[in-house]
């Protein structure tokens, strides 16, 4: 493996979110003082995604939200899933979980249509998914008094393994239980 991999390995290692292809050519173009080609780079992300193949690694690095991240191989899913839910101290309520879920499919959206959609005030869980950055604010609306406009941050997409917003489970293919009474004959 060259050493452009090794620079690139060591990129994606340290951040805290996914890594674009951008930011590792920024900051490599600045580092070498050249400009170097995106065929170069992916080439050498190609090399890693290869090295991490290799049943000797846990882990391996996946093109997830635009860039690239460290991720645990899904074999060792069980392991990762005990740890999280021993270390995790708080799970999302099932309102925020209802507020986060009209928040992926329709953003942007302003506080007035989550509400609207719920039938209940949406602050309280609004507030914690910003606290827990799985939100953000991309703007205000045009409307009147141009409200804030909120959509799913970069750690949500992080967080759910998705690469793009288009990848999150169509709403047709999504199995909803029938309300009815009685055994189905």
């Amino acid at each position: 493996m060259d050493r452009l991999a090794h620079h690139i390995e060591a990129l994606v290692f340290i951040s805290e979110q996914s890594m674009t292809l951008k930011e590792i050519k920024n900051c490599l173009d600045e580092q070498f003082a050249i400009k170097l080609k995106k065929e170069e780079l992916l080439l050498a992300i190609d090399q890693l995604k290869e090295k991490y193949q290799s049943e000797d690694f846990a882990i391996e690095i996946v093109e997830i939200s635009n860039g690239y991240r460290f991720m645990t191989k899904g074999s060792y899913y069980n392991t990762v899933a005990t740890y999280l839910r021993q270390s995790t101290k708080k799970k999302l309520s099932k309102s925020a979980l209802e507020t986060l879920s009209i928040i992926a499919y329709k953003q942007p959206v302003t506080k007035s249509e989550l509400e609207q959609i719920r039938g209940v005030s949406c602050d309280y869980s609004i507030q914690k998914l910003l606290e827990k950055e799985l939100i953000e604010i991309e703007g205000r609306s045009e409307g009147p008094g141009r409200p804030l406009l909120y959509a799913t941050s970069a750690k949500f997409m992080d967080y759910f393994g998705l690469k793009s917003i288009e990848d999150l489970p169509k709403t047709k293919d999504i199995a909803v239980p029938e309300n009815s009474i009685g055994e189905q004959t």
